[in-house]
C-alpha cells in the first residue's frame, strides 16, 4: 500500500492522462526503491499525494530527487528539459508540457534534493494545465 501511495503522488507529473501497464509498472518500480533508499513514511506520502508541501521532511525531498533520476528527468539536480518533453510530450502533448516547463524548469533549491522536490511541487501545482 505504501508504494502505491507513493506511486501516486509521483504520477501527477503526468496528470490527468492514462498511463500504460508498462508505465505503471516502471513508476512502481521506481518508487518502491526510492521508498526503501529514503525511508519515507506513509504519512509523509499522502501529505506529498495531498499536494502538502508546507511542511517538508528532508526525506520526502530527497524521495522526489531519487524518483526524478531513476525517471531521468533530473541529473546531478539539473533537470532535463529534453527527456521530461520526450517522455510527457506524448502523453499529454507537447505544447503542454513546454507550458508548464517555461514555468518551473529554472526553479533551483540549495541541494539538488531540495531543487527536484521544487520541481515535483511546480508541476503538480500546474498539473491541471499537462
Amino acid at each position: 500500500m505504501k508504494v502505491f501511495i507513493i506511486l501516486a503522488a509521483f504520477a501527477t507529473l503526468a496528470a490527468a492522462v492514462e498511463l500504460t501497464d508498462t508505465q505503471k509498472a516502471e513508476l512502481k518500480e521506481r518508487a518502491k526503491a526510492c521508498a526503501g533508499q529514503e525511508g519515507v513514511t506513509k504519512e509523509q506520502a499522502l501529505a506529498l499525494r495531498a499536494g502538502n508541501f508546507e511542511d517538508a521532511d528532508p526525506k520526502v525531498k530527497c524521495f522526489a530527487n531519487c524518483f526524478l533520476e531513476k525517471a531521468g528527468f533530473v541529473v546531478d539536480g539539473q533537470i532535463k528539459p529534453d527527456v521530461v518533453l520526450a517522455k510527457l510530450g506524448p502523453i499529454a502533448g507537447v505544447d503542454k508540457v513546454n507550458a508548464v516547463q517555461a514555468k518551473c524548469d529554472s526553479l533551483k533549491g540549495a541541494d539538488k534534493c531540495e531543487t527536484s522536490y521544487e520541481l515535483y511541487k511546480c508541476y503538480y501545482q500546474n498539473r491541471a494545465e499537462i
